[in-house]
């Protein structure tokens, strides 16, 4: 640094003197302009490396052995989306995910029940652990399993292939496409449980390979469909195949969002069952009683299809789906049909309104959140929901509810829902003191937390 100091001092003082010298007074005009640009030049020069020179010695000498910092890349990116996720390069990504659902409840029949499995009971509904995330090629994958029964049952157990902008390819445990309600999270439906069909049907996960084709207003799914993980034992018993496809028109008219759909299905159980059993529990998971039950009969398969309806505009939703299933009966016996379905509105009491999203309903995110200088989402529901289990030599019984529900969501991964429901029973199969015909009330709270 000295040394170059030096030579830009002398280069200027030379500079100078030429500049000063009465011989070059002949010079022309030209010359001492450019020897008068040059002299400011290395002014310039020399006052910069002044700057640096004084910056040098202020600087603190470097310890023995120190490695100089050199600044680097981040090799992943952290955003926060209720958790944190976790992205690298080339596609991949990484987040944890979970669910908590506390419910309390509490069975009321009009009529004295043989059965001491009703009252108020509390119970852990959902404790689910998982993750997601993404892999280079166009690959996705989730793994969840829920223990909150006490032992861990796989949830969900895939992996995805985007073959397109709108064609995604699944292979694993997921769901079979049974309908609106069915394919919207538990996290996001408009009462503790959903209508009561879907458990007596039999509606759960399995393993299975499937596509879906998602357009702007056409939705697309179909695949084929073995058991439950759970059921997969190996021995060749509980070994059932199914085909099941959806169809959903979901157009976007103006503020409005409306959506019609229908599904299809059909199953074979691959051995001689013998326990093949409709039931349904009374609008709450906290008890194992069910009030309408077919009890077992043998059957080599069952049939269905179902459709759906929805509209959401602004605060106002409406949504109405039936289910009709045949069961295929070994013998000379006739095949059964079991109906069941619900219809439902609900309302926004704050600024809010439904989510959808790809043929389901979405997470609510409060317009004023709690915490933010709001009191969060706050929406009111009506349900009348039924299933019937009796047709042909089978008496299950019917069970109509009429439902009503007050759901808060103070923040987007936080939600309180309290439920009341009127049970109205023909042919049950736990009797009354007064016969099968009879009617209980029913009351629900979940408190309910997700990321």
């Amino acid at each position: 640094m000295k040394s170059a100091r030096k030579m830009l001092l002398g280069s200027a003082g030379a500079a100078a003197m030429l500049v000063s010298n009465p011989a070059l007074a002949q010079s022309n005009d030209a010359e001492i302009e450019a020897l008068r640009a040059e002299v400011a030049a290395l002014k310039a020069q020399l006052a910069e490396l002044s700057a640096k020179v004084e910056k040098v010695a202020a600087a603190p000498a470097p310890q023995p052995g120190a490695v100089a910092a050199v600044e680097a890349k981040p090799a992943a990116e952290i955003s926060w989306k209720g958790a944190p996720e976790i992205r690298g390069d080339g596609g991949w990504s990484f987040k944890p995910r979970g669910r908590l659902q506390v419910d309390a409840a509490s069975i009321n029949p009009s009529d004295p029940v043989a059965t001491n499995n009703l009252g108020s009971t509390v119970r852990v509904r959902r404790a689910q652990f998982g993750i997601d995330g993404t892999i280079p090629g166009g690959f996705g994958y989730r793994v969840e399993a829920d223990i909150g029964s006490g032992s861990a049952e796989l949830t969900d157990m895939y992996l995805t292939y985007k073959a397109s902008r709108n064609l995604t390819i699944t292979a694993g445990q997921h769901k079979p496409f049974w309908g609106l309600e069915e394919m919207t999270s538990d996290l996001f439906t408009s009462f503790n449980e959903r209508a009561a069909y879907h458990g007596a049907f039999g509606f759960e996960r399995r393993v299975g390979l499937s596509a879906t084709y998602a357009g702007k207003a056409v939705l697309l799914q179909g695949g084929v469909f073995a058991d439950n993980a759970a059921d997969l034992n190996g021995d060749g018993s509980n070994n059932s195949r199914s085909f099941d496809g959806r169809i959903a028109f979901m157009p976007r008219l103006g503020d409005t969002q409306l959506h019609l759909g229908a599904s299809a299905h059909s199953r074979r159980f691959n051995d001689f069952s013998i326990s093949t059993r409709y039931r349904a529990r009374p609008f709450t998971r906290t008890t194992d009683t069910r009030f309408i039950d077919t009890r077992a009969f043998a059957a080599s398969g069952e049939d269905s299809f179902g459709l759906e309806a929805f509209v959401n505009h602004g605060r106002v939703h409406a949504a109405a789906e039936s289910h009709w299933l045949t069961a295929r009966r070994i013998g000379a016996f006739a095949d059964p049909t079991f109906n069941g379905g619900y219809a439902e509105i609900g309302y926004f009491l704050t600024n809010d309104s439904l989510a959808y999203k790809g043929g389901a309903v979405d997470r609510t995110k409060p317009s004023n959140p709690l915490g933010k200088g709001g009191a969060g989402a706050w929406q009111v529901n009506a349900r009348y929901d039924w299933v019937d289990l009796s047709d042909a030599a089978v008496t299950g019984g019917r069970q109509q509810i009429f439902g009503l529900s007050l759901v808060w969501t103070p923040t987007d991964y936080v939600r309180f829902m309290a439920n009341y429901g009127h049970l109205e029973l023909t042919d049950a199969a736990v009797l009354a003191a007064g016969g099968g015909d009879y009617s209980a009330d029913v009351v629900g709270m979940r408190a309910q937390i997700d990321f």
